[in-house]
């Protein structure tokens, strides 16, 4: 019985454990599931990555606007400034070489963990460690994540733990109205 008891408590230690790990892999060709809500408005948003070594594409498929957007290797590095464009008006939105969309630069990321703060769009976000509010749920799995609040505004994101692809999993509170969530990941 006592081995029972120690099996069942290591078994849940262990599931506890994992779920609170859980970081999603982002690769060439996965595909990010989001539900927007965009001026009281909601709908899906799909982004399919496309990765090479000079860019990354999100192939972005939304409401009948299909475009690849495109991130410069420069921005996936060094940028400060993200993106709201949804590419209605081309088939190819090629971003401004320190824009980045729906994720942070490695360097802001760095800057996130080492000052537990970074500047974005000459907005400063600081990590909330007050609030439990460090994990998102995606298919039943805690996203391992990073809660951080704008200084200006009451915006707020949660990033994914990931040095190399740091994606905004969640934004809430936005001014320009724009707030969405992650819902699911699929390799394809």
């Amino acid at each position: 019985m006592k081995n029972i008891i120690l099996a069942i408590l290591f078994c849940t230690t262990y599931q506890f454990g994992f779920s609170q790990n859980y970081v999603p892999s982002i690769k060439n060709n996965t595909e990010l599931s989001y539900v927007c809500k965009l001026h009281g408005q909601t709908r899906t948003l799909t982004l399919l990555t496309k990765t090479t070594k000079d860019t990354l594409v999100f192939g972005l498929e939304t409401k009948g606007v299909k475009t690849n957007i495109v991130t410069s290797q420069k921005a996936l590095k060094k940028g400060d400034a993200l993106s709201f464009n949804q590419g209605e008006y081309s088939n190819v939105l090629i971003l401004k070489p320190h824009e980045t969309f729906f994720m942070i630069s490695q360097s802001a990321y760095q800057d996130l963990v080492k000052n537990k703060k970074f500047v974005y769009n000459n907005t400063t976000y600081i990590l909330d460690e007050k609030n439990d509010k460090s994990n998102v749920d995606l298919e039943g799995k805690s996203i391992d994540a990073f809660h951080v609040v704008a200084q200006i505004d009451e915006t707020e994101m949660w990033i994914i733990k990931n040095p190399d692809f740091p994606l905004i999993c969640k934004m809430t509170k936005n001014p320009l109205g724009i707030n969405f969530t992650l819902v699911k990941v699929t390799d394809k």
